[in-house]
Parts: C-alpha cells; sequence; structure tokens
C-alpha cells in the first residue's frame, strides 16, 4: 500500500523517473511528484503497479518537496465544482427574479 510523502520510482528500467507520492485517491491511481527532464517538476497520476519504493533519498527530492509544499490538499467529493455539504454562499437564498424594463 502507498502512503503519502513515499520516496518511489516511477516507471521502470532506464526511463524510470524519482517521486514522491503526493495523493492517493483511489486503489487504481497515485498522484505522484516527479521531475520531468524536459518540463520540469509536475504531477504525474499513475498506476500503483508503476510505482517500486526507493530507500535512499535522490538529488530531486527538495524540488518535490516544495513543489508539494505550494500545493493545495486535494479536494475530496467535489466533483466537477459541486457544493460539498449542501451549503450555499450567504445572502444569494434563490434566483434572480424578471425585471420589468419600466413600461
Amino acid at each position: 500500500m502507498t502512503t503519502l510523502g513515499e520516496l518511489v520510482r516511477v516507471g521502470a528500467g532506464g526511463s524510470a523517473l524519482d517521486g514522491i507520492v503526493f495523493d492517493v485517491p483511489s486503489r487504481s491511481k497515485v498522484v505522484v511528484a516527479v521531475v520531468d527532464p524536459d518540463r520540469g517538476p509536475l504531477f504525474r497520476t499513475v498506476s500503483p503497479s508503476e510505482l517500486t519504493e526507493r530507500e535512499e533519498e535522490g538529488s530531486d527530492d527538495r524540488t518535490l518537496r516544495l513543489l508539494i509544499r505550494r500545493t493545495p490538499p486535494p479536494v475530496r467529493g467535489a466533483a466537477r465544482g459541486a457544493v460539498v455539504g449542501g451549503q450555499r454562499r450567504s445572502g444569494f437564498t434563490r434566483g434572480a427574479t424578471h425585471r420589468p424594463t419600466g413600461r
């Protein structure tokens, strides 16, 4: 089982990247912070089967920890901007009514 903050290696062979686990949204997905050679530090969603645990710190781990620290934590249960818990903005309890043009 993968835990948050765990040091991992993404991929296999020569193209494997060192990473740190940022989020585990489900059993089939893990969000990992990695440093892409072309694009720099970013988050990548991978399957847990693509991960292997690593023991030693890597040269990019400081950069990855900074990326994780400045990224807000993931929001659970708010798919596509849905309101969680049924709370709305105060002061707007019903929709706007028709406004006559002043005949």
